[in-house]
């Protein structure tokens, strides 16, 4: 079975979203697939609700770049043995690319172990799969999630089936590690889990 796993990015991807996920699939010896629209660099940004703020207003930064090893297009799913959907504003306009709700349909339809933080929930939402599951999601995200037929649940770590959800990168330290022990489990049985 293969030990690549995707990470979904595209501009304005949330940097900490992004990295610390990239980086932990490392360190059990996956290889993090970036991808995105087109197989090129990405500029990521920082979100931060600051405390001081309106609890729906978020203050943006520049963040580190990050590079696709591969454009949406040119993926075949069955190839990976899990994704993971980063937040920030990407998936704003990355979800209604038809290659990406293909690949996300593949993911949801063969039980693999599937991750998704903040804003990350838009992409599976309009892609049709979130109908009935519980997920955690930035609360502004809320919304998207229900339209869908999905249940918000306001909590660090949501797991439904083989989908585990965090609300922000605040949260990674709760359930990134949950969908690692996913990740080995479906490495070590040959799949879906």
């Amino acid at each position: 079975m293969s030990n690549k796993v995707l990470v979904i990015v595209g501009d304005a991807t949330e940097t900490v979203d992004t990295l610390y996920p990239y980086y932990r699939l490392q360190e059990d010896g996956f290889e993090p697939v970036v991808a995105g629209p087109e197989k090129r660099r990405y500029h990521m940004v920082m979100h931060e609700i600051p405390p001081d703020w309106d609890g729906m207003v978020t203050r943006e930064w520049e963040g580190y770049t990050i590079q696709a090893g591969i454009a949406f297009k040119d993926i075949k799913p069955e190839e990976y043995l899990g994704i993971f959907f980063s937040g920030g504003r990407a998936p704003e306009y990355t979800r209604y690319n038809r290659d990406l709700v293909r690949i996300t349909r593949h993911f949801f339809e063969s039980n693999k172990p599937i991750a998704c933080v903040c804003h990350g929930v838009e992409i599976p939402a309009y892609a049709g799969c979130v109908k009935g599951r519980r997920m955690a999601t930035v609360p502004k995200c809320k919304f998207d999630l229900e339209v869908c037929g999905g249940i918000f649940v306001d909590a660090p770590c949501v797991v439904d089936g083989n989908v585990v959800s965090g609300r922000t990168y605040h949260d990674h330290g709760q359930y990134v590690g949950v969908w690692m022990k996913m990740l080995i489990e479906a490495r070590q049985t040959g799949g879906s889990r």
